[in-house]
């Protein structure tokens, strides 16, 4: 869970050094922060903070800011996980939706899969989702966690997934 986190600060520090040297994607990227929106390329080495980095590498991973990056990835309870399981092309896989924790665990249970969790909803996917984020769908982790993400029997093993996904 913390090699998650650290590799999140890692991020936001090389964006920091990124923004004092006016690079131009590091500027468009602390763009998206509204508090920065309007500042200037010469203002913004100044300006921008590593609190304002920490919350753009979280948001970019469909995090709300950096606090709810922390709790979800630090394995504390949450009714929301943000996007992160289900990036951009993710839709090209078989899947079936949830808005209960409890129906999406019954599906799983029936049907196999793998179960994940999307903002305050659920889904199951098959293993070739698994593998186009980035994951290993035969990880013994996967076991560990009983193919259940939002309410996982080894929240450790859970943890050492998120930092496969971030870290790798």
């Amino acid at each position: 869970m913390a090699d998650s986190i650290e590799a999140l600060k890692a991020r936001a520090r090389v964006l920091h050094t990124r923004l004092k040297a006016r690079d131009a994607a590091a500027l468009a990227r602390a763009r998206t922060l509204p508090e920065l929106r309007d500042v200037t390329d010469d203002a913004m080495p100044t300006t921008a903070k590593r609190r304002h980095c920490l919350a753009i590498v979280a948001r970019e991973l469909g995090f709300a800011g950096w606090p709810h990056a922390v709790k979800v990835l630090g394995g504390g309870n949450t009714d929301d996980f943000g996007t992160l399981l289900y990036p951009d092309g993710a839709s090209a896989h078989w899947n079936i939706w949830s808005a209960s924790y409890e129906e999406a665990k019954t599906i799983r249970e029936e049907h196999g899969g793998y179960l994940l969790a999307y903002k305050r909803h659920f889904f199951i996917v098959d293993r070739h989702f698994i593998e186009t984020i980035g994951l290993d769908p035969d990880d013994p982790d996967w076991e560990k966690i009983g193919r259940d993400w939002a309410r996982p029997k080894d929240p450790d093993a859970r943890g050492r997934l998120y930092a496969r996904l971030l870290c790798d």
